[in-house]
């Protein structure tokens, strides 16, 4: 199991997004894992590779990390030592700034309302396949997160452009955007066209809690992956928003974005890279000589909607912690 160490990390975010659906993976630096499958086939999230850059470029964001990640400790610690009691649930208000040029990029209010069900069903641990968890894993299962999402406003906005980036321009209306309505006290989620990249197609991406308040904090998710109805499959059970809002409130790629990487959580075990497709449980990998049966169906690693259906203890707490009222993201409980 994993230790808690984020200082070190502060600048050494590995921006390794490789896939393997292999049923025994090996610890192998020197060794690609990258899947032959093609794009549409494969999850692809830049969060990290994103963050990665902007604490690099900036002092600020660096210091904000830093003292996230002692917060996010420190409530952990006072947790195992019974300092703090569960408190109530926190509903974040969201709004949904939806840019379309087509009719079917214009997603409709009931596929927005389907999201946020997902939402709450996922984070509140009453998805209807929660049954799947592995007797293994049962033990740290996350159960109600105590996170819920209550749909505030959505926003709409006609445009002609074809394809986005993850550079940002969805996020600004002098970029051809949508301003982020007061994101200290809101979560933005964007729905755009596509993100085509030179690594395939992106479905979503997000940024971390260090962002807190800035212009451009929030999710993105490209449409054909938002919602259920009319979605594309492999990820057409709404588990992109999942997994960014997953970032969004502080949890990192499973695997750490690294071989056999940290995702500063202890009670998921290391795994050398992400995984894609549908695994069969058990899957093994071997990381520091040791190997160990991966948690390829937590809602963090890159395996398709229909194989992902948990968080674990250990990443509830991290997120809580950003949640309290002492955390990056308290304005969210304002509303």
């Amino acid at each position: 199991m994993k230790k808690l160490l984020f200082g070190i990390l502060a600048l050494g975010f590995l921006s390794s997004c490789n896939n393997d659906n292999v049923s025994t993976q090996t610890e192998d630096p020197g060794k690609s894992n990258e899947s032959s499958a093609s794009f549409a086939n494969k999850r692809s999230c830049p969060s990290e590779e994103i963050r990665k850059q902007a604490l690099q470029s900036s002092s600020e964001l660096r210091q904000k990390y830093s003292a996230l990640e002692a917060n996010t400790e420190k409530f952990a610690n006072d947790i195992s030592l019974g300092k703090v009691l569960a408190d109530g649930t926190v509903e974040i208000p969201v709004i949904v700034n939806v840019l379309y040029r087509t009719t079917a990029e214009n997603v409709s209010d009931a596929r927005i309302t389907e999201q946020i069900a997902v939402l709450n069903a996922d984070y509140g641990g009453t998805n209807t396949d929660v049954s799947k968890i592995p007797t293994e894993f049962q033990t740290v299962k996350s159960g109600d997160v105590k996170v819920r999402f209550k749909l505030a406003n959505t926003v709409r906005k006609s445009t002609t452009k074809t394809s986005w980036t993850t550079n940002d321009a969805m996020k600004k209306a002098s970029t051809g955007g949508i301003d982020a309505t007061n994101p200290t006290n809101y979560l933005n989620i964007w729905v755009v066209s596509s993100m085509p990249s030179s690594q395939g197609e992106t479905l979503g991406y997000a940024t971390f809690p260090e962002s807190a308040g800035l212009w451009n904090d929030g999710v993105v998710i490209a449409a054909p992956f938002f919602g259920k109805t009319g979605t594309s499959s492999p990820f057409n059970l709404g588990r992109t928003a999942t997994h960014e809002v997953g970032h969004y409130l502080n949890l990192r790629h499973i695997w750490g974005d690294a071989n056999c990487g940290n995702d500063l959580v202890a009670d998921t075990p290391t795994q050398t890279t992400s995984n894609v497709g549908k695994p069969t449980y058990p899957l093994y990998n071997t990381c520091s000589g040791v190997q160990r049966s991966v948690m390829f169906m937590n809602f963090m690693d890159y395996v398709d909607d229909a194989a992902m259906f948990m968080f674990s203890a250990g990443q509830k707490t991290r997120m809580q912690a950003v949640v309290a009222s002492s955390g990056s993201r308290a304005g969210l409980r304002v509303l």
